[in-house]
């Protein structure tokens, strides 16, 4: 289920990524060492960094680097060095938000249809069957934000 509301990662949590394949790796240990900083079960966290994965790979593959990266994880401003921005913060209720930023691109990200031998295509159905929601934010310059929503699956909720 998609959802399309506006939201908010504080860019303390955030992190400028090379647009291509090479960054990608580099995002997912970052933001795997900050969610066990932070408490983070590994079951949330797992399902974070295949979140974050298919994020960055759309953004790669679909969108156009930003024209300024923004502010990394560490606070330093990196101009163009990233292209892409990715996200991520835990709330109060340990809910995670997953975010990736990108220049936007000729087409609006949506989950495909692919056939049992196509290569890709898959990347936002398994963002919707592990997001508790998920969605796409436009700003006015152009660059386009896809988030996702996670917590606890019920079960795991229920037996704790």
């Amino acid at each position: 289920m998609a959802v399309l509301v506006a939201q908010e990662v504080p860019t303390s949590s955030s992190v400028a990524v090379t647009h291509g394949p090479a960054g990608v790796g580099e995002a997912r240990h970052r933001m795997r060492a900050q969610l066990s900083e932070s408490g983070v079960s590994d079951t949330v966290a797992d399902d974070a960094e295949l979140v974050l994965s298919e994020l960055l790979s759309n953004a790669c593959r679909h969108g156009r680097p930003l024209r300024h990266a923004g502010r990394s994880a560490g606070g330093g401003d990196e101009g163009d060095a990233g292209g892409i921005r990715a996200a991520w913060r835990v709330d109060p209720s340990g809910g995670l938000t997953v975010e990736v930023t990108d220049g936007g691109g000729p087409t609006r990200p949506a989950p495909a249809r692919p056939s049992l031998t196509a290569r890709g295509g898959r990347g936002l159905t398994i963002i919707s069957a592990l997001a508790k929601d998920w969605g796409i934010r436009d700003s006015a310059s152009g660059e386009v934000t896809v988030w996702a929503h996670l917590t606890e699956p019920e079960a795991v909720r229920s037996a704790g």
